[in-house]
């Protein structure tokens, strides 16, 4: 028998979506709502609690370059949690399923016993571009979007040569500490430095940033606009239709 089985108790591994808490799907909000835990990480705007008034919040930050509350210790916890007959709302940014460590915790609840189900949120790699005009995939410009991680646990990084050659939208997360070595790396693989391309910081939210250059340009035109992690690269052609880039054009039509 199931550890849920003999006591009540279920995790729910929820996306919160790209930062705007009202970006939250109408699913989470009610199992916020019927939560007696939240533990919720650290980039997860602190709004989103309110649909959860009464249960008990548990910070478990995660945030890159920082201290973090280590892997086992969130899985552990959840277990014990669900043990005791909680209902527990796991709630991470985006989609607990890309770059989330969500299967992790899934596969650890399962070898538990204890009973999961997934949330879905909308992943910044979509969420994040589409708030600033850019369609990741569009007829006759992108065929396809690769979302991959800048930053890997043990230092190894993503074979971009092989990235370089999709013709794909490409979107990176966790990588505005390497950007200058991303773009260099794709332009020597073979993409050509006159890309479209940009970073945003703070994406959907009131005060995001953002910086629209080229791939060869990128890295210092984020250096000026003193962008920081988190925040999402996007490079391929789909970044030229970005609403601000016609807000601009306009402006400078009417000057």
């Amino acid at each position: 028998m199931k550890r849920n089985e003999r006591t009540g108790g279920k995790v729910y591994l929820v996306g919160a979506g790209p930062g705007d808490p009202e970006l939250l799907t109408l699913k989470a909000v009610k199992v916020l709502a019927r939560a007696d835990v939240v533990m919720i990480d650290d980039l997860v705007d602190r709004r989103v609690l309110e649909h959860a008034p009464n249960a008990r919040v548990v910070e478990v930050g995660k945030r890159g370059g920082c201290k973090s509350t280590p892997q086992e210790f969130i899985e552990r916890l959840m277990v014990r949690l669900a043990s005791r007959g909680k209902i527990v709302a796991r709630v991470k940014g985006g989609d607990p399923f890309v770059f989330g460590r969500g299967g992790e915790e899934a596969l650890a609840l399962a070898r538990a016993g204890v009973e999961c189900e997934v949330i879905p949120g909308i992943t910044a790699g979509i969420g994040v571009p589409a708030a600033l005009g850019i369609p990741v995939t569009h007829r006759g410009l992108a065929r396809g979007v690769t979302f991959v991680t800048g930053h890997t646990r043990d230092g190894s990084e993503p074979d971009w040569a092989a990235l370089a050659r999709t013709d794909t939208t490409l979107v990176i997360y966790m990588g505005m500490q390497r950007i200058a070595h991303i773009t260099a790396a794709l332009q020597a693989a073979g993409m050509v430095a006159t890309l479209p391309a940009v970073a945003i910081q703070n994406g959907t939210m009131d005060n995001e940033q953002h910086a629209i250059a080229t791939l060869g340009t990128l890295a210092v035109a984020a250096q000026k606009a003193k962008l920081r992690s988190p925040a999402l690269i996007v490079i391929g052609e789909v970044v030229a239709l970005a609403k601000v880039e016609a807000d601009d054009r306009a402006l400078k039509r009417t000057a």
